[in-house]
């Protein structure tokens, strides 16, 4: 394993369920660069395509390996050595698939970044992982990327590469090389790759958690390879749809350009979700959509413009990486539309699934049986594992588990035995179907992306009036779920509202998907003897709240 591979504490795997992994074919000596080099020499002239409204790009496998070989060029001549890690934090441009292809191809140890992310998450990101090069626009949306550079670069890193066509700058930072993405164009592309050990880390993902810095997911080349022959049976071969998710999102890494990838499917990308333009996108290109968190499929059936046509394109849609409501799926079937739900994490993607072919109850009310080779226990407080139909926090292991977190200290989430707890709550049924009920880990999933509770309390906390907070998830049909801050006012002051709580946030620093979308004032706190606050019965608060309004 190389230097930069042994930086990190690998999670303990038993050997046993190591040998069986590789007895049944899950963990081989292949890797992700090797994958992604074979699929485009075997469909060179599939289709990519991100329509973007402002660097929309069409072209093919062929040219996006030209392009990624001519970066790995780039990357070399400028010191970045194979083995190194490198982010890259991209809306879903072409370059986003370039990046992801030309990393793995180059043997580069990738870091792919939300490009929602700012300062304060992406400079701890980059600092933690060690990163030598960074990839990204100058800016995009309320997203400085170059100031995030030259304010708060890690001492590891050496160069920026700047995607998009405005001029670039040059670095403040004497240490990093800032170089425009046109300069790929004048290097010659590399021929040779060089080899790596399947076992060497692959990806590490970052993503929010119950700290209130991100958390970093270790996979290497087997568990991710793992969770492509998951994915595999989950797609459609020749089916295309238009993806949303980012590429630099565990969800959008998978479902937008490794998932087509692995089958030869053409890749669609848009970069910024409206529903209006995606479904001018899909007529245009006769493609499906929908795929990933609810919001997506239930934007679509939502707007005026959906049609009967974008229903045809649309007979089966994935969901997954966010809470999905039951009356989604049915609603979709009125439209000929079959759903699967599926429960994963960043840590172990694919946990569960439906199948297209299973009843509408199993897939429009439950999250699935385990994928083959998965396991899942669920236990209650005790670590007693629960009968059916009794909710308990889920334990899973499989093949596509990643290997540990960069911070070892994270590594607590694993035991001995190779079981990961997941912090979340669920039932299983006579069928052996899972069930999401709740979550031990306090987090919020909005719209498929985790948002620290306690990272938002801490904000709130500090806002003049505000005795005490509970930030907890709220069903939200179109997100899933949403943040909801319950707070209870110090005697004497007056209750704020979502204006004010907003504005305040916005003083804080903290990244708006990250806010709030409705607030709570209450007396006092359901609690435990203890007297810490009852989160488990405030989400169930709002959970009946929300299906009293859906009953009316």
């Amino acid at each position: 394993m190389s230097d930069v591979g042994k930086r990190w504490v690998r999670r303990s795997i038993p050997v046993s369920l190591e040998r069986r992994y590789v007895d049944e074919g899950w963990w081989t000596d292949d890797t992700l660069g090797a994958m992604v080099a074979r699929s485009i020499a075997a469909h060179p002239d599939r289709r990519v395509s991100a329509w973007s409204r402002v660097r929309e790009w069409h072209g093919t496998y062929a040219d996006v390996e030209c392009e990624a070989r001519r970066l790995v060029g780039l990357l070399v001549a400028h010191g970045v050595r194979p083995g190194e890690v490198v982010g890259f934090q991209l809306p879903n441009w072409r370059e986003a698939v370039t990046s992801f292809v030309g990393l793995s191809m180059g043997g580069y140890i990738l870091v792919p970044i939300v490009h929602i992310y700012g300062r304060k998450e992406v400079s701890f990101i980059l600092d933690q992982c060690g990163a030598a090069a960074y990839v990204s626009p100058a800016s995009f949306g309320h997203v400085d990327y170059v100031e995030i550079v030259d304010r708060a670069a890690p001492p590891s890193l050496r160069l920026h590469v700047v995607a998009g066509e405005d001029p670039v700058a040059s670095s403040r930072s004497s240490r990093v090389r800032r170089i425009a993405w046109r300069d790929v164009e004048s290097v010659d592309p590399v021929d040779e790759l060089p080899a790596v050990d399947a076992r060497e880390p692959a990806v590490l993902a970052y993503t929010s958690g119950t700290t209130s810095d991100p958390k970093g997911v270790i996979h290497d080349h087997r568990t991710l390879l793992s969770e492509l022959r998951h994915m595999s049976g989950m797609i459609v071969r020749g089916w295309s749809n238009l993806m949303a998710s980012p590429v630099t999102h565990a969800t959008g890494m998978l479902g937008a350009v490794l998932g087509p990838l692995d089958v030869g499917n053409e890749i669609h990308l848009i970069d910024r979700w409206d529903p209006g333009h995606a479904l001018e996108v899909m007529s245009k290109a006769n493609i499906g959509g929908g795929t990933g968190a609810a919001l997506f499929l239930a934007g679509l059936l939502d707007h005026p413009d959906f049609t009967p046509e974008h229903a045809a394109n649309m007979a089966r849609v994935g969901l997954g990486g966010a809470p999905i409501p039951p009356s989604l799926g049915e609603r979709a079937a009125t439209h000929g539309i079959s759903i699967i739900r599926a429960y994963g994490s960043t840590e172990h993607p694919s946990t569960t699934g439906s199948d297209f072919d299973d009843s509408p109850r199993m897939r429009h009310c439950t999250d699935g049986p385990p994928l083959a080779s998965v396991e899942i226990r669920l236990v209650d407080e005790d670590g007693e594992q629960v009968g059916v139909g009794v909710p308990g926090e889920i334990l899973s292991r499989g093949p596509d588990l990643c290997v540990g977190y960069t911070d070892p200290a994270l590594n607590a989430a694993f035991d001995e035995d190779g079981w990961y707890r997941t912090g979340d709550v669920g039932v299983l049924d006579e069928d052996g179907c899972l069930t999401i009920t709740d979550r031990v880990k306090d987090i919020i999933i909005r719209g498929g992306e985790n948002v620290s509770a306690a990272e938002v309390e801490g904000a709130l906390q500090a806002m003049p009036g505000v005795a005490e907070v509970a930030v907890v998830a709220e069903p939200d049909d179109r997100l899933g779920e949403h943040g909801c801050a319950v707070l209870r006012m110090a005697p004497g002051t007056d209750a704020i509202d979502l204006d004010a709580m907003r504005a305040h946030l916005d003083t804080t620093g903290l990244a708006r998907q990250k806010w709030p979308e409705s607030i709570r004032i209450v007396s006092d706190f359901p609690r435990t003897a203890a007297g810490k606050i009852r989160k488990v019965d405030l989400r169930a608060r709002l959970r009946d709240e929300a299906a009293g309004r859906a009953g009316e």
